[in-house]
């Protein structure tokens, strides 16, 4: 059963959830928001420039696609884990971690994807890199592990 964690909505409308545990979640929405938001401008930048085929290969709309796909599902993650679902906690940390390593053998595959796409996924690495950082945190772990 996906039961919320536990916290107190204090009667001004305050989370008396530490607040240790509401930044490092809020960052990690962000950072995954961040990853989203860039996924999809790259995908939009590939529609526009679709018709240079030295820039935008069939590999290229593969992995756009994907990206903006998984992206969009670590939003939902991140903000049902905001919430305090512990299932949505351990996808998020799943498939931030598994996009990370993704990120990394198709930064480091030689002439599989053009420059431009490299940056942008290391880019997208660095950002994902904080959410991996922030959501096995042991004060994090911790949290949901009490469940």
């Amino acid at each position: 059963m996906n039961t919320p964690m536990p916290h107190v909505v204090e009667p001004t409308g305050g989370d008396a959830r530490p607040p240790h545990l509401r930044r490092a979640l809020r960052s990690a929405k962000l950072l995954v928001g961040g990853y989203a938001l860039l996924s999809g401008l790259t995908l939009l930048a590939i529609i526009l420039l679709r018709h240079h085929p030295d820039l935008v290969t069939d590999a290229v709309w593969v992995r756009a696609s994907i990206v903006v796909a998984t992206s969009l599902l670590m939003v939902s993650f991140a903000v049902r884990t905001g919430r305090g679902h512990s299932r949505s906690y351990l996808r998020l940390r799943l498939a931030s971690g598994i996009m990370l390593v993704a990120i990394a053998v198709i930064v480091a595959l030689p002439g599989a994807f053009p420059v431009w796409l490299k940056v942008e996924q290391g880019v997208c690495g660095v950002l994902l890199l904080g959410v991996v950082v922030i959501v096995n945190g042991r004060r994090v772990r911790s949290a949901f592990a009490a469940r």
